[in-house]
């Protein structure tokens, strides 16, 4: 594939544009540079912008490059992300939301300590700073450089002044998100990831246009994949069978190719869920920066009506492809690997500007992840570690230390995000690693809000043990020597977990402080009683149960 001049002038145009937003994000914060601002852009974001950040902050290349990838493999399964997603948003908005906004905390870290102890704060801190780096910013990076390489074609083995061509996009890459990130805080943060959304969206729905036009509609597609052969069929160990009839179904039975059967989404999903989208700071700072706590409620079920999309526009291009090369529309020419699927498609089927335009959405996915994570690093490490040792550290020398921070963050990023190449698939290893790290915090979490008996000694222990267990387990599975579903392996890890909590809260009882005793639900229906804020769209009850019965007919329909 070539790329002209004009692909080339929409990307550079791009980047310029929005660095240039996030640094003219920066000017326009309030001047003085206060932490609530920079970090939390003055506690001013309402529903549709907190919405539309969530979705923006958890959409990155990874989705655009390894559902398409898992999808050309094993059809709409790995969709199950995208739409279980929806029923943690909905803990989000009834339970967590609330609670987070009545203690006013400018960090999740932050509110453990309110509800446990000083060490649960400072162990979080630590584990929410190194997942940041390495999951979201190193990941973002490292799948965004591989796929810029594909697109310009640029030869594995190659080199840009010196460096080795992949590394050169890595540092590229970092040193422009961090750039905007730094100057801008959060405001930036928010402001970037609605352009680039929008930009995201229209990249995605393109592909996934064009490529249902020259399948010829769903009937044909249908047919294709259930009469043609798949084309990794004849590669031994792809596990991929001659037929390929359950592509387009999302629940699947044991034995599965994919690994993925329906019981260990629905057991495993919530445990990686609920700390993606209820106790990360990268993903719930949007939440902590709601104007007041309607915005806050509505904001995550705005998310979980846009986390419908992906299925459609970053999955089902995957399996759009596989039928496009079954019925021979790239004239024998195929995927090299499953991996290239989505670059495959963009190279082999979109004109002269619109790739350009693609790879641009591209980019946009990988920087907003990155500068997502950035920010709520900055603010965990300002917050939670830095003003722990010096408390009287003022507001202005806080701002400091996080753009500090953000440099720090994005040069580890920069180091550490080639160790990914060592998985089969990006997307494996990154829900493996977050197997491994969620439990624990989830636990934690759900025992700190829904149960009083719950004492900061036990959450400690739970936290520090958990994170040595699956210490343990990565370095198993990064040597081969434990291969598991990783899906049933985080939902053993909670109940390993919550029986840790219960036995330590009952051996070391502690009497639940003052301060705490609004960060914790009486009952699980308590938080359903309070003020509605309107009829329908104001009405999180109402929206709430809109979502559930939307995602269950989904569900019906592709089961």
């Amino acid at each position: 594939m070539r790329i002209s001049s004009y692909d080339y002038a929409i990307i550079i145009l791009y980047l310029l544009g929005i660095v240039g937003l996030g640094v003219w994000a920066g000017f326009k914060r309030k001047q003085g540079g206060e932490g609530s601002h920079y970090f939390l852009a003055g506690n001013t974001l309402k529903w549709p912008i907190i919405g539309l950040a969530m979705f923006a902050a958890n959409i990155s290349t990874v989705h655009l490059v390894s559902l398409a990838e898992s999808a050309y493999k094993y059809g709409l399964v790995y969709g199950n992300f995208e739409w279980m997603a929806g029923f943690t948003l909905i803990l989000l908005s009834l339970f967590f939301a609330p609670l987070y906004l009545r203690s006013k905390v400018p960090t999740l870290p932050d509110y453990l300590e309110r509800r446990y102890n000083r060490n649960c704060r400072d162990w979080l801190a630590i584990i929410s700073v190194v997942s940041a780096i390495v999951i979201h910013i190193g990941v973002a990076l490292y799948t965004a450089a591989w796929v810029l390489r594909g697109i310009l074609d640029i030869p594995p083995q190659s080199t840009i002044m010196g460096i080795d061509a992949l590394m050169f996009f890595i540092i590229v890459l970092g040193i422009l998100t961090g750039i905007y990130t730094m100057f801008g805080g959060l405001l930036a943060v928010v402001m970037t990831e609605s352009v680039q959304t929008v930009l995201l969206l229209i990249g995605a729905v393109c592909i996934t246009v064009i490529g249902y036009i020259k399948i010829g509609g769903w009937s044909i597609l249908v047919h294709t994949l259930t009469t043609q052969p798949h084309p990794m069929a004849s590669i031994p160990g792809s596990g991929i069978t001659w037929g390929t009839g359950n592509f387009l179904h999302m629940m699947r039975f044991n034995g599965d190719p994919s690994g993925l059967p329906w019981y260990s989404i629905l057991l495993g999903y919530p445990v990686l869920g609920i700390w993606y989208w209820c106790c990360d700071q990268t993903i719930v700072q949007r939440v902590l920066a709601a104007k007041d706590e309607k915005q806050a409620r509505l904001g995550p079920l705005f998310c979980a009506f846009l986390k419908i999309l992906p299925v459609f526009f970053f999955v089902l291009p995957g399996v759009i492809c596989v039928a496009l090369v079954q019925t021979n529309y790239f004239n024998g020419d195929a995927p090299k690997a499953s991996a290239d699927t989505y670059t495959f498609m963009i190279t082999h089927m979109l004109p002269i500007g619109l790739k350009g335009l693609i790879t641009a959405a591209m980019l946009a996915a990988a920087m907003q992840t990155c500068s997502a994570a950035l920010n709520s690093t900055a603010t965990l490490f300002a917050y939670d570690i830095f003003k722990r040792w010096h408390p009287a550290t003022t507001d202005h020398k806080l701002v400091v230390i996080g753009k500090v921070t953000t440099v720090t963050a994005t040069i580890l990023a920069i180091i550490l995000s080639p160790l990914f190449g060592h998985y089969s698939t990006i997307i494996e290893g990154l829900n493996k690693l977050i197997s491994y790290i969620a439990p624990p915090i989830t636990c934690v979490f759900l025992f700190g809000v829904f149960w009083k008996k719950a004492s900061g000694k036990a959450a400690y222990i739970t936290l520090v043990t958990g994170a040595v267990i699956g210490l343990v387990m990565f370095y198993l599975d990064w040597n081969g020597l434990y291969q598991a579903n990783f899906m049933m392996t985080a939902f053993y890890l909670l109940l390993l977990c919550s029986l840790i909590i219960i036995v330590a809260s009952y051996i070391y009882p502690e009497q639940l402080k003052a301060e705490a005793k609004v960060l914790v639900w009486e009952n699980w229906r308590e938080p359903l009683k309070g003020e509605a804020h309107g009829h329908v769209l104001g009405n999180y009850r109402i929206l709430s149960v809109t979502v559930i019965v939307t995602f269950i007919v989904l569900y019906y329909v592709f089961r």
